[in-house]
């Protein structure tokens, strides 16, 4: 369905395999998984320039480089989820500063709904009591 979804489901897959890989591959994968969806979910609270969007993921104990930002920003937009505006800079070149579409909207809305879904289920799962 989304690429998010594959992403995470992914990752719950490599979970089960953990004997065979280390533990920061699989956190590595996780956090890829959702990290679009982040992204996402701090740009539909406002327009949002990617510098903020880096120090708000890193703030919150997910630092993404921008090396792994700027494609995804770009993706989104060419998917027709985000849309940007020149803004001149006084201190440097201008800046870039992203808002969501109405498509953009409707895809984040329907991310929100799928990781509500995704982590109850996941919640439910890991408080079960030991045997």
């Amino acid at each position: 369905m989304h690429y998010i979804i594959l992403c995470f489901v992914l990752a719950l897959h490599l979970t089960s395999k953990l004997a065979l890989m280390n533990t920061d591959n699989i956190q590595s994968q996780m956090k890829k998984g959702l990290l679009e969806f982040c992204i996402l979910s701090i740009i539909s609270r406002g327009e949002a320039y990617p510098s903020d969007i880096s120090g708000e993921l890193r703030e919150s104990g997910m630092p993404v480089l921008e090396g792994t930002l700027y494609p995804l920003l770009t993706r989104l937009k060419n998917a027709g989820y985000l849309e940007y505006r020149w803004v001149e800079s006084q201190s440097g070149p201008p800046r870039k500063y992203f808002t969501m579409s109405e498509s953009g909207q409707a895809f984040y809305l329907s991310l929100q709904q799928t990781w509500v879904e995704i982590s109850a289920a996941v919640n439910k799962i890991t408080q079960q009591p030991q045997a």
